[in-house]
């Protein structure tokens, strides 16, 4: 596979969880929560904690508004959180925070990140950054509340 047909992958993924978002709609009983907005761009997203009863997250849900990479990026996240312990969400997230620091050097943890690594791309635009970070942030903040 080329690296232009690598980039029309991503470029579609990132599409298709703009349009079907997944985890959207905030769930009853979240253990914590977190409201976080990009002044940027107008950016909004309140993301929710649902845990078991041992304390692993077993899902987040969401809602907000904003561009296409911000509404992908909380549906890929949504995607790789599932009955994990507080300290792998932890490394998602420091996983996730270098890929968008990297200005498109690196690929990213597949098996950490999942289809979240679609996002590579959006570490060469400063300004979209903030964006893809977003709810990651929100889930990060979210965990330290709870």
């Amino acid at each position: 596979m080329t690296s232009s047909d690598l980039q029309n992958l991503y470029q579609q993924v990132i599409l298709d969880h703009a349009k079907q978002k997944h985890g959207y709609g905030l769930h009853d009983g979240a253990v914590s929560s977190s409201r976080q907005v990009n002044p940027t761009c107008g950016d909004e997203i309140t993301l929710n904690i649902h845990a078991n009863v041992d304390g692993e997250v077993q899902s987040i849900s969401w809602e907000g508004h904003g561009c296409s990479i911000s509404t992908a990026s909380a549906s890929l996240l949504a995607d790789i959180v599932s009955d994990e312990p507080r300290e792998v969400l932890t490394a998602k997230i420091a996983a996730f925070r270098e890929l968008m620091q990297s200005k498109g050097t690196i690929d990213g943890d597949e098996e950490l990140l999942g289809d979240a690594v679609a996002l590579a791309g959006v570490s060469r635009y400063v300004t979209r950054i903030k964006c893809a970070m977003l709810p990651w942030v929100a889930l990060e903040d979210a965990l330290a509340r709870a």
